[in-house]
């Protein structure tokens, strides 16, 4: 069933049209993820179907009673209102059970003080607070625009399963393509002003987009054939009945004038760096503290050649602070970061720099350089500019023109301009498209240098780095090798088997007691259990083994991968609780023991 319809709109900014009569309906239950590349008018759909922008003509009809719930990209906050207050804020049952509910949610995306002022918060809490607003008492329509900016991975995961559950629709922007693969079953794609939809998640809208360019092509393919048969026919002039002569010239003239399909415009980006020498960067016992908390402590490590380095943990811990001291923006309290003399740092900072509005955009990149030394050899900025998908006509025009996801490519664009060999990356994923996204991550597999990232996005970690560094208790770093689905099944397994020490530890010495009367003797069934705990334990381990391999097989399956992870995930549970039935019935065991001695 319909409960919302868009209905031939047209949209026009200055001398770009962003939607071109485009129409779709939206059904109950869809989960829809809108792809496209910055500027193409992502989050002004959004704007249109949330009734917070009009369209130039057309219409969007909405059922009775269908509520629009709106999450912006950067939200506006009213003065002189708590956390709480703005969160609660119109919502139908202001009661104690959605006071809990709103205090619930804030404390998942990591707002814990509900009295402060939104004002006074950082961007990213700010963020927060806004998607806590949109969740609480949610609408029929839920239109979030990039939701997983700014949440970390567990915020992140949380909110994949609560959008799994929500039973309502919802339509949003988002880079993550884990986050897009497990929550959408319907993919929106915007280019050149018109709409293209698959009804699949991201995996199933790669494939099924391939196969309609692979359409497309055969059909453009056959109709240069039938023209050129066409053609000959014309030149020959063959003498027929006027009637059918004129059809056929109209069937060249049709044929002629049929617009073949569009190329889709991509970034491109050739790998270009300086020369590194043997020494690069060493980090000697580097501390850090800020208002009594570790953020950092005794973090040593030597970065190598060709490094890919990822760093993750929750919000405030401390990442982006690592990196400015990388940077020289910010000092250590304790310890050293020695920088080798060739080195020469590319930082995308995880927000923008500041950029003069008025300045063209050709100027902001020849600030940083006119030409550059690429593998296809000399480029001039305009070329470069191109290649990042901002045609000639587009190079002239003031930044204040540009959306935020334009101006975040060109910033990136402007650090590649200066031929870095060690790129430090903080938070890249925020407001880049998946398209700009997808040739960054091929423009780092030949990257001559070392990368450095600060990423929730798991899809880049998994696709980038092979050495993850994760913060832990306080500011403490411990190191997992390979990329982010590696790191979490370390640090599973090692939580795992943490569990089962502590557990073994906290009850050496002590008696089991049961609800009904306890008897130092095995009853028949904990006797049986006994006999047979070992090598249930083992056979839980090799299954985990299995789907450890398993994993490695489907690494770019994404469907088969999700499927292998929960299997994994209640295994390990399994696990767990047959580690803490096996340390009861040991103990049991030894006590019936010290009885008959």
């Amino acid at each position: 069933m319909n409960i919302l319809n868009i209905e031939q709109i047209n949209k026009i900014y200055g001398e770009k049209i962003i939607f071109d009569n485009v129409s779709f309906g939206i059904h109950q239950g869809e989960k829809i993820g809108i792809i496209g590349v910055n500027g193409t008018g992502k989050t002004t759909l959004l704007k249109i179907i949330a009734g917070i922008e009009e369209p130039d003509s057309g219409e969007v009809i909405c059922g009775n009673g269908i509520r629009v719930s709106y999450l912006p990209q950067n939200p506006e906050f009213p003065k002189d209102s708590t956390i709480l207050e703005y969160v609660m804020n119109g919502k139908e049952h202001q009661d104690r059970k959605t006071e809990s509910e709103a205090k619930t949610i804030l404390t998942k995306l990591g707002i814990y003080s509900f009295d402060e002022r939104p004002e006074f918060l950082s961007g990213g809490q700010r963020k927060r607070i806004a998607l806590a607003r949109t969740l609480v008492d949610p609408a029929e329509v839920l239109v979030l625009d990039e939701p997983t900016n700014h949440l970390d991975n567990d915020m992140v995961l949380w909110l994949e399963t609560y959008l799994k559950q929500f039973r309502g629709v919802l339509i949003m922007v988002t880079h993550d393509r884990y986050f897009l693969d497990r929550v959408t079953n319907k993919i929106i794609e915007i280019d050149k002003g018109k709409l293209y939809e698959y009804q699949a998640g991201y995996s199933g809208f790669v494939e099924q987009k391939l196969q309609r360019e692979e359409m497309e092509q055969a059909a453009e393919r056959k109709r240069k054939s039938l023209l050129r048969v066409e053609m000959e026919w014309m030149k020959q002039g063959i003498k027929a009945r006027g009637t059918r002569q004129k059809a056929r010239k109209d069937r060249f003239e049709a044929l002629k004038n049929a617009k073949g399909p569009e190329i889709q415009q991509k970034v491109e980006i050739d790998s270009v760096s300086s020369r590194l020498g043997k020494k690069t960067i060493e980090i000697k016992n580097v501390s850090k503290e800020y208002e009594g908390k570790h953020l950092i402590q005794d973090f040593s490590y030597i970065i190598l050649r060709d490094d890919r380095l990822g760093f993750i943990g929750p919000n405030g811990c401390g990442k982006s602070t690592l990196m400015k001291m990388i940077m020289g923006i910010v000092f250590p309290d304790q310890g050293q970061i020695i920088i080798g003399d060739t080195v020469k740092i590319g930082y995308f900072a995880q927000e923008n720099v500041k950029m003069e509005e008025d300045i063209r955009v050709i100027d902001y990149i020849r600030d940083a350089a006119e030409y550059i030394e690429t593998v296809r050899g000399k480029a001039s900025a305009s070329q470069m500019l191109e290649r990042f998908l901002f045609p000639p006509k587009l190079q002239y025009t003031p930044l204040s023109k540009l959306s935020g996801g334009e101006k975040r490519r060109l910033y990136l664009l402007r650090v590649l301009m200066e031929a870095p060999n060690v790129l430090i990356l903080d938070e890249p994923t925020n407001d880049l498209d998946i398209a700009t996204l997808t040739i960054l991550e091929d423009y780092l597999d030949t990257f001559q240098g070392i990368v450095i990232t600060v990423s929730h996005d798991r899809y880049f970690l998994d696709r980038i780095v092979n050495r993850i560094f994760a913060f832990e208790e306080n500011g403490r770093l411990t190191q997992y090798e390979g990329g982010y689905t590696d790191y979490l099944e370390k640090s599973s397994k090692k939580i795992t088997e943490v569990k089962f020490k502590n557990v073994v530890k906290e009850n050496k010495g002590k008696k089991f007691q049961k609800n009904h009367q306890q008897k130092l003797k095995f009853t028949y069934k904990e006797q049986q259990e006994y006999c047979t705990i070992d090598d249930d334990i083992a056979k839980l381990e090799e299954k985990i083994e299995k789907l450890d391999q398993q994993m490695i097989e489907y690494a770019s399956q994404y469907s088969k991968l999700t499927e292998i992870s929960e299997e994994k995930e209640q295994l390990e549970q399994q696990l767990e609780e047959k580690m803490d039935r096996w340390v009861y019935l040991n103990d049991l065991a030894e006590k019936i023991e010290q009885q008959k001695n």
